[in-house]
């Protein structure tokens, strides 16, 4: 052991690394392993820096992480970028080659609101569990109801998928069916005049009622614990409101705790779908207490949520609503029908086979192609001095113009849109409105037809008829120009 290491019976910290996406935190490696004599010019300290990023390679990655060692001073600095994933891992110590550090990577606008956008999603995209050891500590810095949204939506899933089987059903039956139990029928119903109340056992078509009944036992825990969390909001009310609409599902069981052996016998089954082994899953997680929304703080389970397909999911929302106002049809590319193949000479020399459109609206008299891009170019857009401008930023920006132009080439309408849509928090979107800078618009020279390129924005934030109410005067304000 090294004199300089902290004290090897400590407990860890709750989370050693935080961060939030598309961001650059840097922390010092003397300040997270509490090892001072990783301070110097030898080639010690960089090792340990290079072990460190190594052994986590997979995890930086599991999250869209960029790990790279800067040195301050001569000690040692861990420069880590983050993308558009939020989550929480385990991270591997150089020390101890077990998971005793942690990374958390929030998500940069506020936790109340992803939720709230997830609900009127119709929890479309949830958060993810990564194949990872078990978080030391639970996730205190993120709200008790992640953990929950993904429980709900396995065992909804699972619910859905539920295997049939035969099975042997003893039943008390006006006609007889399969095999009657005389000796009952003669000792029970016939002394009492119950001549139509025939006992049989017979095989039949029907849900495992084990495995039902674990899954209610499973959705009342998580109800009572959603109980406990009113204080959250309306979130919490949506959540115990889907847990009850799950529970309608197995209302004819009766609700039981299910053994390590059950869960493991399920397991064992010739079919495991993906649909099984998730909700048996999810079921365990509850049992132990890892999933629930609870006051569990012992182990926490790792997860990840993609902020860009989440993003895209409530861009989708705001347009099906946007489509319904303005009497068009909504295509995208979630369901693959904004999909143009690609047809490259000789077939198969290209990169790309075809061009995928987040979203396309279709008017009589025109079309939109959006792109739902979560970044943070909006906010840079509206605050930073056009002098002032990164040249990444022109860059990234670039790109973006030139990925939407080329979707709005697929369309041969007079009018067409081509629109780049950025998240923002709800107070930026209120001033862009009040100023009237919530659609910034250009238009191109196209020879025959009226091309405009807009860059707007949406908030994380489940306002959602005022936003669709902007999307309505704005399109209708272009259509009579």
């Amino acid at each position: 052991m090294r004199s300089g290491r902290g004290s090897a019976g400590a407990a860890p910290p709750e989370f050693s690394l935080e961060a939030t996406d598309h961001s650059i935190l840097r922390r010092s490696l003397v300040e997270l392993f509490g090892d001072r004599s990783l301070r110097g010019p030898d080639g010690a300290a960089m090792r340990l820096a290079r072990q460190f990023l190594e052994q986590n390679r997979r995890h930086w990655e599991l999250l869209e992480a960029r790990a790279e060692i800067e040195f301050d001073d001569s000690a040692p600095v861990l420069r880590l970028t983050t993308g558009a994933r939020t989550g929480a891992i385990p991270l591997l110590s150089p020390f101890t080659g077990r998971h005793d550090l942690g990374l958390i990577i929030q998500p940069r606008f506020e936790w109340s609101g992803i939720g709230t956008v997830l609900a009127e999603t119709g929890w479309r995209v949830t958060p993810q569990p990564l194949p990872l050891p078990v978080l030391k500590r639970s996730a205190r810095r993120v709200p008790r109801w992640v953990l929950a949204v993904m429980v709900l939506a396995r065992l909804e899933t699972l619910l859905r998928a539920l295997a049939r089987r035969f099975q042997m059903i003893e039943e008390t039956r006006r006609a007889p069916r399969g095999a009657v139990r005389w000796e009952t029928y003669l000792r029970r119903h016939l002394p009492k005049a119950r001549f139509l109340e025939v006992p049989c056992t017979f095989p039949d078509l029907r849900d495992d009622r084990e495995l039902r009944g674990a899954i209610r036992y499973c959705i009342e825990l998580q109800i009572r614990s959603l109980e406990t969390q009113w204080e959250h909001g309306p979130l919490v009310h949506r959540l115990a409101e889907w847990a009850e609409r799950l529970l309608l599902a197995v209302r004819d069981v009766a609700p039981r705790r299910p053994s390590p052996l059950m869960l493991d016998a399920w397991l064992r089954l010739p079919i495991r779908t993906p649909a099984l082994r998730e909700g048996i899953q999810a079921i365990e997680w509850t049992v132990e207490e890892r999933g629930l929304a609870g006051t569990s703080d012992l182990e926490g389970i790792p997860w990840f949520l993609a902020m860009d397909q989440f993003f895209e999911a409530w861009v989708e929302t705001v347009l099906t609503k946007v489509a319904h106002r303005t009497g068009a049809t909504l295509k995208t590319g979630r369901l693959r029908q904004t999909l143009t193949p690609l047809e490259w000479d000789p077939p198969g020399s290209g990169t790309q086979t075809a061009l995928v459109p987040d979203h396309w609206l279709h008017w009589p008299w025109g079309s939109l192609v959006a792109d739902a891009k979560y970044k943070r170019h909006w906010e840079e857009f509206e605050w930073r001095e056009r002098e002032d401008g990164s040249e990444t930023l022109r860059e990234e920006h670039r790109r973006d113009l030139l990925q939407v132009l080329a979707y709005a080439g697929l369309e041969r309408g007079e009018q067409v849109v081509a629109c780049l849509v950025y998240p923002c928090s709800l107070s930026t979107w209120e001033s862009c409105r009040a100023r009237g800078r919530l659609f910034l618009r250009a238009s191109l020279p196209v020879f025959g037809r009226a091309v405009w390129v807009w860059l707007t924005a949406v908030p994380m934030a489940a306002n959602l008829e005022r936003i669709v109410e902007a999307w309505v005067e704005q399109i209708r304000r272009s259509r009579a120009a």
